[in-house]
């Protein structure tokens, strides 16, 4: 299944702090973690995440660092305090649209319980 791209553009960059929240990760291990943790629904080519780790970064939302210790030098994004903010009010703000949306019967609250 694909999500449609005004979705995934409200979608993605929250993914990316979530997952950064974790650890700091380069580019291609951002996009295989996305596709795992997410069973492939928020895969994302890497022509599609670099320009929002750029959007993130220019708004303080996430900082870069070169590692230049491995044979290939690697781009590494982790999250600041300002994108951990933002990603508090983005969850809480996902949480509430899920509630909305199972109060009008378009989720069910069971199987987001996992029933």
């Amino acid at each position: 299944m694909r999500i449609e791209t005004e979705l995934m553009r409200g979608a993605g960059p929250v993914a990316v702090l979530k997952v950064l929240e974790r650890k700091e990760m380069y580019g291609y291990e951002l996009v295989e973690a996305l596709s795992a943790r997410s069973d492939g629904l928020l895969a994302m080519g890497q022509s599609t995440l670099y320009p929002l780790l750029y959007n993130l970064e220019a708004k303080s939302l996430i900082t870069s660092r070169w590692d230049e210790t491995e044979a290939r030098p690697r781009k590494y994004y982790r999250i600041t305090d300002a994108g951990k903010k933002k990603l508090a009010e983005a969850t809480k703000q996902w949480r509430d649209v899920t509630k909305a949306m199972t109060s009008l019967g378009i989720l069910n609250a069971s199987a987001l319980a996992g029933g």
